[in-house]
């Protein structure tokens, strides 16, 4: 799905055209919104609300190689899931040893994360869900094939991709992995993600816990 947009003017203004895309997913029981944290959770609130249906937090950390720390050699997400970039495992000889220190110090950030915005909740059962998972932009596709990789262990019914700005190249790939994808701005001059905001701040972790709280109030 492409539309006309040239830009738009903050996180909520793209889940609220996202949202108006992802119409057909409104009220259903089997739909959850799932959203990249932290920058995806603006994104995810907006289309959560219009679609009266559960928001969560995805959280998605990069394993990088002990002293090129640029160089992932997989990633870890939530839910324990752990996927690896298996070429550049054998290719660096990387022990065990050396593999388990990296995914312990990220699962240590990962689980502090969980921690501080779900306030105890247990993370939601995904078997024989429609989960929509929502990003406030793609740039390589990294980070959301490795969640996409993890979410498929939950055994959920469907997978629909829905986020703001990627490159088109991008979304051709990602669409062979899911069942659906949502992306209404496909420059083919991307440069970054947050070139195509008015207003693309950091997203800090209070942000995060209030629209969280928010759709559960």
């Amino acid at each position: 799905m492409k539309q006309t947009i040239q830009q738009y003017q903050d996180r909520a203004e793209a889940g609220k055209i996202l949202a108006d895309a992802l119409v057909a997913y409104q009220g259903r029981s089997d739909v959850i919104v799932l959203a990249l944290a932290r920058g995806g959770v603006p994104v995810g609130y907006e289309i959560a609300k219009a679609l009266s249906v559960p928001l969560d937090v995805y959280i998605v950390r990069k394993l990088g190689v002990p002293g090129h720390e640029e160089l992932a050699m997989g990633a870890v997400a939530s839910g324990g899931i752990t996927v690896f970039n298996e070429s550049i495992v054998r290719d660096l000889h990387l022990s065990e040893q050396t593999m388990h220190a990296v995914i312990e110090a990220e699962l240590k950030e990962l689980k502090r994360r969980e921690i501080r915005y779900r306030a105890g909740r247990p993370f939601p059962r995904l078997a024989n869900k429609c989960i929509i998972l929502v990003d406030d932009g793609i740039a390589t596709g990294a980070t959301i094939k490795v969640a996409i990789k993890a979410l498929r262990q939950q055994k959920p019914s469907s997978i629909i991709v829905a986020v703001p700005v990627a490159p088109p190249e991008i979304c051709k790939a990602l669409e062979i992995q899911v069942e659906g994808l949502i992306c209404p701005l496909q420059p083919s001059l991307f440069n970054a993600v947050g070139t195509w905001y008015q207003h693309f701040s950091q997203t800090e972790d209070e942000e995060v816990v209030r629209c969280l709280a928010l759709t559960r109030m």
